[in-house]
Formats: structure tokens, C-alpha cells, sequence
């Protein structure tokens, strides 16, 4: 009864039409496999989502019912995957900073070490602008939060999301305040930025590309260290060229299941990244027309390289304010 709840009050939509001829695996399951996005649909998570379900069923041989169930930053649908039976049957998605910050946050009981990782992709963050909002490059919207920042809505898929973080992280390091104006996902974020509805933007690069390329909306800067190229629009300057001490670790995206379901479930989700998921030209694609960085990774790697990033992040939102509960107590040390 908990399963046939959980897929009755979202939104489902199947990856793929059709599946073909599916090679032996330790792991065959006899039911279709939800993978829950706890955002909503048309963002980030959703994209990476739907491509790695389309290829999971092409190699496994049973559908991948991508679920949107966004709410709460991200922690409903997560919490859903983690209460789920553990069958192998119930996959999340997202970004791990998020599974690694929800404790920190008060948000979620649980800890990047209780999942199982595997990543598809790291993306990057971008701060954007209605063309009509006036501001033609990072320099001049800082100059604007400075004098008026409180006032100043900016769009971002909520707290924890890859957008907020940008924004905590510029608010740290430039001293400035913004008001914040949350969504629940990246491509609602987007739109609002896209209609006016708010003035400027803090989401990911993979979210905004399409409307930066159709001259939508202008990219003032992006959290790297060096600038980034958007296939068919051109570079776009890093946050460092104003703000040196932003910090700007990979944020890695993919899908997970907790610790707890059976070994075999592992051992083909590893298989398959290694001998499909490396290999696959849909995501390396996906990544190369968006500014994103193709990392399939997964097992100790992927919680050695996504713990980076939850430092960083854990400790911007304690010292800003945000979080419930001290990372320290957490064991989760500053860098």
C-alpha cells in the first residue's frame, strides 16, 4: 500500500516508449523502478533524470517511471526514496550537496554516507538577468545589491538549491543582502526571471542555456574559476573576475538508493555505469550543449569528490544563518 501511495500522489512520466534487448545482470527487477525527481519537472535534476532512466532501461530491460515530487527544497521526495521498501525499486535523484546538507539544514535525517551514489554529471551555477532589468554584467548588479540589495528579488529553486548556494556564497563574500525568492525547482526559477516576474536569476547553467542562447535572458557571471563556453552563445565570465574568494567546487548530479538494498541491485547499478553510463553519447551531449561537465562516477569516488562540496556548502549555511544544526556535530569539518 506505502508504493502504490507514493506513485499515486505524483506526477509520473515514462522514460521510454519502448525497451530493447537488455544483457544478463546480477539484478532483474520484475517490476517497473521508480526514479523520484524531488523538483519539478522541466530543471536540472529532471533533465539529468529522464536521460539516465532512458538508459538504464535500455540496459537493465524494465521501465524507469520518472516521479516528480517537488516540495521542502528537495527533502519530500527524498524522504520518500529513503522510507521506500528496501526493494531497489524506489531511486531518487538530485544533487548530492543536498543529501550531504539536508541534517545541517533540519530538513532530513539522513547523511551523504547512507546512499548509495551515482553521478552523471556536475553542473554549473549561473547568475542571470532579464534583458529589461538593465544590468549588462556582474560588476553592475553588484553595485546595485550593494545599495539596495534587500530590495532586489532574486530567483533560485529554494533553500539548498544550487542557486541559493551561489547566492549565499556571493552574500558572504561581498557583504550584501538579497531577497529571496524561492520556486520549487530550477525551470519555475528560470520562467520567473524569463517573464519578468523578478529581475535576475541564481540557477544552473543546464537550466538556463536555452533561454541564454535565444538572448532571454544575460548571463552576468558563473561560479567558476575560469570562464565558462555555451555552445552557440559564447563565454561567459567566472564570478572570481569580481569576487576572488567564492569558492567554486563541482556540484555533482545524478540518482542514489539507500544503504540497505540488496547487494545484486548494487552490483548491476555499477555494471551499468560502468559499461553504459560511461559510455553514453546522450549524456556526454547533454553535457557538451549545456556547459556541464559529463562525470560518471560512482561508489567511494563519488562519496570522496561530493563531500567537498558539503563542506563548503554546510559551512556557508551555518555562518549565514541558515542551518539547524552544527556541522561540526555532524562530523562534517570546515575546509
Amino acid at each position: 500500500m506505502k508504493r502504490r501511495h507514493l506513485l499515486g500522489a505524483a506526477t509520473a512520466t515514462l522514460a521510454l516508449p519502448s525497451i530493447g534487448h537488455a544483457q544478463p545482470y546480477p539484478w532483474k527487477p520484475e517490476r517497473p523502478v521508480s526514479l523520484i525527481v524531488p523538483w519539478a519537472a522541466g530543471g536540472s535534476t529532471d533533465q539529468m533524470a529522464r536521460l539516465v532512466a532512458a538508459e538504464l532501461e535500455a540496459a537493465i530491460g524494465q521501465r524507469f517511471i520518472v516521479v516528480n515530487q517537488p516540495g521542502a527544497s528537495g527533502s519530500i521526495g527524498t524522504r520518500n526514496a529513503l522510507e521506500a521498501a528496501k526493494d531497489g525499486l524506489t531511486w531518487a535523484a538530485g544533487a548530492a550537496v543536498d543529501l550531504g546538507c539536508y541534517k545541517v539544514l533540519g530538513l532530513l535525517d539522513t547523511m551523504l554516507a547512507d546512499w548509495n551514489l551515482y553521478f552523471a554529471v556536475a553542473n554549473v551555477n549561473t547568475l542571470c538577468a532579464n534583458p529589461s532589468a538593465g544590468y549588462r554584467d556582474f560588476g553592475q548588479f553588484l553595485e546595485a545589491l550593494k545599495a539596495r540589495g534587500s530590495s532586489i528579488a532574486i530567483s533560485t529553486a529554494g533553500v539548498s538549491s544550487a542557486g541559493h548556494n551561489f547566492m549565499e556564497a556571493i552574500r558572504s563574500a561581498a557583504n550584501i543582502q538579497y531577497r529571496h525568492a524561492t520556486y520549487d525547482g530550477g525551470n519555475p526559477a528560470t520562467i520567473a526571471v524569463v517573464s519578468g516576474e523578478v529581475p535576475a536569476g541564481a540557477m544552473l547553467m543546464v537550466e538556463a542555456a536555452e533561454m541564454i542562447k535565444a538572448r532571454r535572458l544575460i548571463p552576468l557571471a558563473v561560479q567558476s574559476e575560469k570562464p565558462v563556453t555555451l555552445a552557440g552563445f559564447g563565454e561567459i565570465p567566472p564570478i572570481t573576475r569580481w569576487l576572488p574568494s567564492v569558492p567554486a567546487p563541482l556540484n555533482y548530479f545524478g540518482i542514489w538508493a539507500p544503504k540497505g538494498v540488496p547487494q545484486p541491485v548494487t552490483d548491476t547499478m555499477s555494471q551499468v555505469w560502468r559499461e553504459k553510463i560511461a559510455n553514453s553519447q546522450r549524456l556526454k551531449t547533454y553535457a557538451a550543449e549545456r556547459a556541464a561537465i559529463f562525470t560518471p562516477l560512482h561508489g567511494q569516488e563519488a562519496q570522496d569528490e561530493a563531500w567537498k562540496m558539503v563542506r563548503q556548502t554546510a559551512w556557508l549555511y551555518f555562518d549565514g544563518g541558515k542551518a539547524r544544526v552544527s556541522p561540526d556535530t555532524l562530523g562534517i569539518q570546515r575546509l
